[in-house]
């Protein structure tokens, strides 16, 4: 019996999303909308990047927010591997291997586009108190400027990357999906605004990090979920009904289509 998820949906939205961000993206250099958000935060803290070592900016949020994602990636590798050495968990392989694929994929993703493109942060800039002009993504920089990290958002990566967590659930627990598309999202919007506040990042950092994190987590989901049914993963045979509805919740069977 098939059960495959209907992933060409989720790539179809994803184009969608696409289609909408670009024009998104020529609004925000038009208006210079990033200039207008980071102004008004640079001014409401006092003409300076008041919390930029503050304490609940930079260590909770900040450090350890950080060391929250990677404990919960320590967890995936153990619920991973605990899959593999448990025979009742092996219809949890393949979804927790996309998990960890997603994760690294968008994390790593992010990672080497930031030190791939020379972007300064706001706090680098003369204009919020710093000593660099502002340099355009398009335009050509300089060659005696520094080169700087700061395109995309880096750590709003540590929490964007847990979408995944919609796609793996979609597939194993449907009624948990949006469950894991809040922790994703929700991680990604903290650690983004953090970081916006302490004056590291332009809100198009923020949001070019999750449209790269969605697009792994959707790319990699059609890739290694859109196959996943409980007659693929499941390696014991199913001799009667009570014993296969023990094994694999009924949610599971049935298509999602969402």
């Amino acid at each position: 019996m098939h059960t495959s998820v209907d992933f060409e949906r989720h790539l179809l939205r994803l184009c969608y999303g696409w289609l909408f961000f670009i024009p998104l993206m020529l609004f925000f250099h038009l208006y210079g909308i990033d200039f207008h958000i980071a102004d008004y935060l640079y001014q409401w803290e006092g003409g300076q990047w008041l919390l930029r070592d503050n304490v609940i900016a930079k260590s909770v949020f900040h450090d350890d927010g950080r060391t929250l994602s990677e404990l919960m990636g320590v967890v995936l590798i153990v619920l991973t591997v605990t899959a593999f050495l448990k025979k009742g968990w092996n219809h949890w392989r393949r979804p927790l291997l996309y998990l960890i694929a997603a994760v690294t994929a968008s994390t790593v993703t992010v990672s080497l586009i930031k030190n791939a493109i020379s972007m300064d942060c706001p706090w680098d800039l003369a204009r919020y108190g710093g000593n660099l002009p502002f340099i355009g993504l398009w335009e050509v920089r300089p060659a005696g400027m520094p080169d700087t990290a700061c395109f995309p958002a880096g750590h709003a990566s540590a929490g964007y990357a847990w979408i995944a967590l919609y796609f793996c659930l979609t597939v194993m627990v449907p009624q948990w999906k949006l469950l894991g598309l809040a922790i994703g999202l929700g991680m990604g919007l903290a650690f983004g605004i953090d970081q916006q506040l302490r004056g590291a990042h332009f809100l198009s950092h923020d949001l070019f990090t999750l449209m790269i994190c969605w697009s792994c987590s959707a790319l990699l989901g059609w890739l290694m979920l859109r196959h996943v049914s409980v007659d693929l993963e499941s390696k014991e045979p199913l001799s009667s009904a009570g014993y296969q509805s023990a094994r694999t919740p009924a949610h599971y069977v049935k298509k999602e289509g969402v």
